[in-house]
């Protein structure tokens, strides 16, 4: 089955076309990446595998356009794919908000897109462009069955305790205020994946799954499923990311907003774009450039790095406890299947669960790899995610199921 699998942001468009012949076999078609949409000048950037790569800058006024632009590319005579456009047998949605009406990938109907508006309340800047992704669809593909894989879907699985906040009850009941969790297929691929790599059953096992990038987050999977999540009602909460602050003391929030009159979307904007590893360092979001300006001796940037690797283990003993026990701990993500100075790090704070780290292996990047010794308590993998794959394979399922 011939996939389509679409990521829609704000102003950007990553996609992927897939060849689905099961969950397990498939071929990578295509893909690409269009951005600056609703600008005076966007960009298409496209790869087919085999051919060389197309870069197209031009004027993308909306979301429509932009999938037009995709479709054009998958049909370029040079660098598509494609004969024709009815080749596309389903179209896969990443979205990140489903709240509670969602627990899992759903067909989209006009009554799915109904309900993903009334979400677009838990996030303004993401389902508005998912919901504009699925209508341009429509527009351009009106016969193609689309589904929706939702962020939050995975994370439906946590028990009250775990998702709820200690506020008035009726917050929870009138406003939905709860945590949610993000990076669900994420999470969802990479516990899955990262026991059957270790030789556990995904289904008997408890496993810790550290995705780290801009973005972080951190989930305890028992048996398979989540049961918590250091990410809450948005992405705000949890470890220390990029630009977002993590937890923080609530009354920070009025007091500094007191101190420097702030509005709420003022403040809003510093916990999630000036904080973070930006904030703390005031050198960079970017983790790489963060290790370069510590190894110059940056004092700053050095804490932002303990900072992170603090959180990450906290988190993980935490969740440790939560499960009383773990067989595997996974470590993903940009930051996680990269960055082997912070991998080591925290594995080396791990020795009281009776890991055995494995120096020669963590000097692996990008790749698979297990970093503990055979002789290890806990188990300890750094796995490559694929979150388009999850769509893929959600969407396949899906319709195969319908028709």
């Amino acid at each position: 089955m011939i996939i389509l699998v679409l990521n829609c942001g704000s102003s950007s468009l990553k996609y992927q076309l897939l060849d689905m012949k099961s969950d397990e076999v498939y071929d990578l078609i295509a893909k690409g990446l269009v951005e600056r949409i609703g600008m005076e000048t966007g960009c298409l950037k496209h790869k087919a595998t085999g051919k060389e790569p197309l870069v197209k800058e031009m004027p993308i006024e909306d979301h429509t356009v932009a999938i037009r632009s995709v479709m054009d590319a998958l049909l370029d005579k040079e660098y598509g794919v494609l004969n024709t456009l009815e080749d596309i047998e389903a179209v896969g949605h990443r979205v990140v908000h489903g709240a509670e009406e969602f627990v899992c990938s759903q067909l989209i109907t006009d009554k799915v897109v109904a309900q993903l508006e009334k979400c677009s309340v838990f996030a303004p800047l993401h389902n508005p462009a998912n919901i504009l992704g699925i209508k341009a669809v429509s527009a351009v593909l009106p016969t193609v069955p689309q589904v929706g894989v939702f962020d939050t879907a995975f994370h439906q699985t946590m028990p009250s305790y775990a998702y709820m906040y200690a506020l008035p009850y009726e917050y929870y009941e009138k406003y939905g205020i709860r945590r949610y969790g993000f990076h669900g297929t994420s999470h969802r691929y990479v516990s899955a994946k990262g026991a059957k790599f270790a030789g556990l059953d995904p289904e008997n096992s408890k496993v810790i799954t550290c995705h780290l990038g801009n973005g972080s987050s951190i989930t305890a999977v028992l048996n398979g499923k989540s049961i918590d999540t250091t990410m809450g009602f948005t992405p705000l909460e949890g470890l220390i990311m990029g630009t977002r602050c993590g937890n923080i003391d609530p009354e920070i929030v009025t007091y500094i907003q007191e101190k420097e009159g702030l509005s709420a979307s003022e403040m809003s904007k510093v916990l999630n774009k000036k904080s973070g590893l930006l904030g703390l360092s005031c050198v960079s979001s970017d983790g790489r450039d963060l290790s370069a300006a510590a190894n110059e001796g940056n004092e700053k940037a050095k804490l932002a790095l303990k900072k992170l690797t603090y959180d990450i283990t906290k988190f993980i003993g935490a969740y440790a406890a939560a499960m009383n026990g773990v067989d595997l701990i996974v470590f993903t993500g940009g930051i996680g299947e990269n960055n082997v100075r912070l991998r080591r790090r925290v594995c080396e704070n791990l020795t009281y669960m009776g890991v055995k780290f494995d120096y020669d292996a963590n000097v692996i990047a990008g790749e698979d790899v297990m970093l503990t010794l055979p002789d290890s308590k806990v188990k300890i993998a750094a796995i490559t995610t694929n979150e388009e794959l999850m769509i893929a394979r959600d969407t396949m399922n899906i319709v195969q199921n319908e028709e």
